[in-house]
């Protein structure tokens, strides 16, 4: 039975920033969703991250450092749920949809680092997997098509309505929904099993990385390192 007639669980973040090793989560998200793109089950948290929230990434997601102090969960408990929540639906085997997963993913881990929490792949005993990425796959599938490829540019280009945009829960449920789209449209991908798609991001993740560390270093920055690996950055001594 292919992948897309099954249940997917959706994961998003919003957060302080872009650096996986230093910012830290604000909103998330885990989200089931059933073959006919309707949610199932969900839980969604906001936390405060201690830390003052840029003014940057609040303009972006809406939280500000006052309302994470005064509603958010206390960051380590938060987190633990949140590990729990994605290394529960792996257990069983449910595909992981996150978008831009290299990112979402490696945060989580530094999280659970800071706050010394079992991190999802200390309780699977292996990276997280099967992880499906809309990102990747549609690089891979229509790497020649110009224009951004953020969330909402991929949601325009498939069809996918996405009513509330830097949301956790409504950014995880149009991820899902997107790929399966995906899916629809780039049968190779529709029908591939989870294991051998898994592994066909693996590599496309590294490709579309070297494909721009060189373009980045022809154009803006002779230093450029893009990092290959994927779905999990590893870790900093």
């Amino acid at each position: 039975m292919s992948w897309l007639s099954g249940t997917l669980m959706a994961f998003d973040l919003e957060t302080t920033g872009t650096d996986v090793e230093s910012d830290r989560i604000v909103t998330a998200a885990v989200v089931r969703l059933e073959a006919d793109g309707s949610v199932s089950d969900e839980r969604t948290w906001l936390l405060n991250p201690g830390v003052a929230i840029p003014e940057q990434a609040s303009a972006i997601h809406g939280i500000s450092t006052e309302r994470a102090r005064e509603h958010g969960l206390p960051a380590a408990a938060a987190i633990e749920e949140i590990a729990g929540a994605v290394a529960e639906g792996l257990r069983t085997g449910v595909p992981l949809v996150v978008m831009n997963a290299r990112y979402d993913l490696s945060l989580l881990d530094r999280e659970c680092r800071r706050y010394g929490v079992a991190s999802v792949s200390d309780r699977l005993g292996a990276a997280p997997s099967p992880v499906i990425d809309p990102l990747v796959i549609d690089k891979h599938v229509d790497k020649y098509r110009k224009g951004k490829r953020a969330l909402h540019a991929l949601c325009a280009h498939y069809g996918v309505a996405l009513d509330d945009a830097h949301d956790a829960r409504a950014d995880a449920v149009a991820a899902a929904r997107v790929v399966r789209r995906m899916g629809e449209q780039h049968q190779p991908v529709g029908v591939m099993p989870l294991e051998e798609l898994h592994g066909l991001q693996v590599h496309a993740a590294a490709e579309q990385s070297r494909s721009l560390q060189a373009y980045l270093r022809r154009t803006t920055d002779p230093a450029a390192v893009v990092e290959p690996a994927w779905p999990l950055i590893p870790r900093m001594r």
